[in-house]
């Protein structure tokens, strides 16, 4: 089975998936979930129980979760079908708490190929030092999640209207060479203080060169198509899918199998 986790602040393909609701404070989801993990446990019950506030009492519940994998099992492997599972939004989940990253090792026992999608509002991209922190945040999940992961900036549709950019888009993508990004902080009064702090921080995302970014607009076909096609890859959905085709291809063909071109006719969307 493959799977896909997708994280980031509260705020497609034709194939058969079902669409885990892993956040019990998430009480409203714009979807109907077939797995559901407040049918275990809730944020608002745990809240008022051990009067917790809601910080205290996501983490509460993810240790829970996290103490009765078991049944979670249950409810999630008896559905066989690709999994999307819709995670909370407490940055601190994916930077240090343990107990998500458990239950994400906990998952991958279970024979699931999983990926991370982390989505963050390209708004930030209009400020500098809060485009700095989503780097920072994006570096942390990563090392600490251990998973392949694709970072997305999303509702790039609407950028216009968060603000002017200071550099075109793909700067903000690809994140090679961030001295640019100091320079327009730099200018700041508010960061002169912050001047060694910020060229230490940026120094670190780009010594470990991980991180880089999709940008997603849900109202174009294309970028829907090329964020697909890279979640696919990263949990290897692709390759398990083809799988059978590829080696009776291989077999046949001195010249092997295009796997790009048999993965993209096998993509269908619905652009209703």
């Amino acid at each position: 089975m493959f799977g896909q986790l997708v994280i980031g602040p509260p705020g497609s393909v034709k194939r058969d998936v079902i669409i885990v609701n892993l956040d019990p404070a998430n009480d409203r989801p714009p979807y109907e979930a077939d797995v559901d993990v407040q049918s275990l446990i809730e944020v608002d019950e745990v809240m008022e129980r051990l009067t917790l506030g809601p910080n205290g009492a996501i983490l509460f519940c993810m240790e829970y979760i996290e103490n009765n994998m078991e049944t979670l099992k249950e409810m999630v492997m008896s559905q066989k079908a690709y999994v999307i599972f819709d995670c909370p939004g407490q940055v601190e989940l994916y930077t240090h708490h343990a107990a998500f990253r458990n239950i994400v090792n906990c998952i991958s026992k279970w024979g699931m190929q999983l990926c991370v999608v982390s989505l963050v509002d390209s708004h930030y991209c209009t400020d500098p030092a809060k485009f700095i922190s989503v780097l920072l945040t994006s570096l942390s999940s990563m090392l600490h999640l251990e998973l392949p992961h694709i970072n997305v900036l999303s509702k790039i549709d609407l950028i216009d209207k968060m603000g002017p950019l200071a550099f075109k888009l793909n700067f903000y993508t690809e994140v090679l060479d961030l001295s640019y990004l100091l320079s327009e902080l730099d200018e700041r009064v508010c960061s002169k203080r912050f001047i060694k702090l910020n060229h230490a921080l940026t120094g670190l995302v780009e010594d470990y060169n991980l991180v880089s970014f999709y940008p997603l607009n849900v109202q174009d076909i294309g970028s829907l198509h090329r964020l697909c096609k890279a979640v696919d890859k990263a949990n290897g959905y692709v390759y398990g899918e083809l799988e059978e085709r590829t080696v009776a291809g291989l077999s046949q063909s001195d010249s092997g199998v295009n796997l790009e071109f048999e993965y993209d006719k096998s993509l269908q969307y619905d652009n209703r």
